[in-house]
């Protein structure tokens, strides 16, 4: 049992390492030797839980994919009206990106890198269903715009990544983002 918990450990270590790194450094500056080194392990050890950086980087991806997703529909009940409960994900997900900051960096700067591979965002793309299926549902009712999912992300939730840029660099302070204003203004982009 020990053993176990060591080996998790270390990856959880090494997943961590990567998370810093890249943040810190971008995916260039995440070499296999410096995540070994941040992480205080040898570097053979990294290949004992990934085959390669492509493999460490997909991995992390989807760890961070599945947290955000957890935090988004956490305590969603979707018997709710289509606009309260995009309003109670939309919130979730601004509490996860304002709050959990390093996760969030890593998610925006995998929307811009090749190093994710496709079959990896496909099952990333599958932790958000249903927010997905609540937009269909908001269309079919009359009530979101017939758009596709991206524009409807493009115009709702990726501006709290550029919100969250803003605030860590002290270019927009928390005080000046008001979320009520902000949801707002992300509903009206999206409904009809």
């Amino acid at each position: 049992m020990l053993k176990l918990q060591k080996s998790k450990d270390k990856k959880q270590a090494l997943l961590k390492a990567t998370l810093l790194l890249v943040n810190d450094a971008g995916f260039q500056g995440a070499s296999m030797a410096k995540v070994a080194k941040v992480a205080n392990v040898s570097p053979a050890t990294i290949y004992l839980y990934f085959e390669n950086k492509q493999d460490l980087i997909n991995q992390l991806y989807l760890n961070v994919k599945e947290e955000f997703s957890k935090s988004a529909f956490n305590g969603i009940d979707m018997a709710q009206p289509v606009k309260k409960i995009f309003e109670q994900i939309w919130f979730n997900i601004a509490d996860f990106k304002f709050n959990e900051v390093e996760e969030a960096q890593f998610l925006s700067q995998c929307d811009n890198t090749p190093l994710v591979d496709e079959e990896c965002r496909a099952e990333g793309l599958n932790h958000l269903q249903p927010l997905l299926d609540l937009w269909l549902r908001g269309q079919e009712e009359g009530i979101i715009k017939p758009l596709s999912p991206y524009v409807l992300y493009a115009f709702t939730i990726y501006p709290m990544a550029f919100l969250m840029n803003k605030q860590t660099k002290s270019h927009c302070p928390s005080d000046t983002i008001k979320l009520k204003e902000t949801f707002q203004a992300a509903w009206d982009s999206i409904k009809v």
